[in-house]
């Protein structure tokens, strides 16, 4: 039986701002998101508090203020450098890594180890808090669905010590007794009420369950769930991410934009992330989608999209702009004050798989993609926006407010720590 291992960052957020701040150890500390409109992470000690996640902070901040309670904007490039990190060395113990979220990785660990699996998870515990500073939490299992499970159980319970392993199958058995089916990777709000209704309470009677009646409530997905429930791995480690079918981008703005020039920058910006992500894997666009909209809380309220379908497929940065642009104008109206703008790619198809006839020679002029591959690497190397087209702005005062964010300590040369000896 082959073995996965779940590795999850604990407090992931939270954590990355710790790395760089030891006082913070110990303190309630949260983080917001966008605009720094709502609580998204937080840690043990402001869970303690009340906290609770997705929390308006205008709701709390008198709470955080009582309590001295740390708050930080969201610094994504801080976090996803971070998670670089801990993905390398998680690479360390395993080339077989599927990195599944910014702060998750699955890792295939074979059938056999030169020590136990769970001394093998200590030691990746040990190693990436050693290596990142980030402390993170183990689930050893032979599917990926029971790693996912263990790995629950490990941050749950003090006793399990960061690290739960599900590998031996009775143990496995009494530990799917005591999980309420609810908590089962996979099963939503909906499915749990559906099996409840059946007398199906926890994730060991679901496996009890025959697979004819599974695959009738629960679809084929759910039959797969069920069988990786039972031991039988149905979901392969996917090494390299599966090209995306459709690219969104969209932000809320700092402040109200209510020219169509104003419009125009953040518009231009998304689509240029969006073209920079199509490239990354060697795609083209067929359509693209743009959206406004004023806040739902204010009057009058107005939003609305526009498509527009490309005659031939690109990732052009260039084109991408100029058709984003064509949409917006087509659903702009004045007098509005607009809170949100948005673009979504769709009818991805590989570059190769691409036909083009005479026509579309200059089009597709070699300089032309060149220059977005230079300007790529620019990008990915010196951080994104170092090189950027005129469309998308250069103050870009409407971009979201962060008025509590933290350095950029791992990625910017006059951000970085310093530290002084002592006397």
């Amino acid at each position: 039986m082959d073995v996965f291992a779940l590795v999850d960052c604990n407090n992931f957020y939270v954590s990355c701002e710790r790395v760089f701040r030891p006082a913070l150890k110990g303190k309630p500390v949260v983080v917001l998101s966008n605009n720094d409109g709502c609580v998204v992470a937080r840690s043990q000690e402001a869970k303690d508090l009340g906290l609770a996640m997705g929390i308006p902070f205008f709701k709390c901040k008198a709470l955080c203020e009582r309590h001295q309670v740390q708050v930080y904007s969201s610094n994504y490039t801080l976090y996803g450098d971070m998670s670089r990190r801990v993905t390398e060395v998680l690479r360390q113990f395993t080339p077989a890594v599927e990195v599944y979220s910014i702060d998750e990785s699955f890792l295939g660990l074979g059938r056999s180890s030169e020590v136990p699996f769970a001394e093998l998870g200590r030691r990746i515990r040990k190693e990436v808090d050693n290596w990142t500073g980030i402390p993170v939490s183990v689930g050893l299992a032979g599917t990926k669905t029971l790693a996912k499970l263990a790995n629950k159980i490990a941050k749950q319970t003090s006793c399990s010590r960061g690290v739960f392993d599900l590998t031996e199958q009775p143990r496995c058995e009494q530990v799917l007794g005591e999980v309420d089916v609810g908590e089962v990777w996979g099963i939503g709000r909906q499915y749990k009420t559906l099996l409840n209704s059946y007398g199906i309470k926890t994730a060991y009677q679901l496996t009890r369950a025959r697979d004819s009646w599974i695959r009738k409530h629960l679809t084929v997905v759910g039959l797969r769930l069920v069988w990786e429930l039972r031991g039988i791995s149905c979901l392969p480690l996917e090494q390299a991410p599966a090209a995306k079918k459709a690219i969104a981008r969209s932000r809320s703005f700092s402040r109200p934009l209510q020219r169509l020039d104003e419009l125009k920058e953040p518009v231009a910006a998304h689509a240029a992330a969006a073209a920079q992500v199509l490239r990354r894997q060697d795609s083209v666009a067929a359509c693209i989608q743009v959206h406004i909209e004023t806040s739902r809380f204010a009057e009058p309220y107005y939003g609305n999209a526009a498509s527009v379908q490309l005659a031939i497929p690109t990732a052009s940065t260039p084109e991408l702009v100029r058709l984003a642009h064509r949409g917006l104008e087509r659903i702009f109206k004045g007098g509005y004050r607009y809170r949100r703008a948005g673009i979504l790619l769709t009818g991805i198809a590989p570059r190769e798989s691409l036909q083009i006839d005479m026509f579309a020679r200059d089009y597709y002029d070699e300089r032309k993609r060149e220059l977005m591959e230079v300007a790529d690497r620019l990008n990915e190397k010196w951080g994104r926006g170092i090189v950027r087209f005129a469309a998308e702005g250069m103050a870009q005062n409407w971009r979201m407010k962060q008025l509590r964010k933290s350095p950029c300590f791992t990625t910017r040369w006059e951000e970085l720590p310093v530290v002084r000896a002592g006397n």
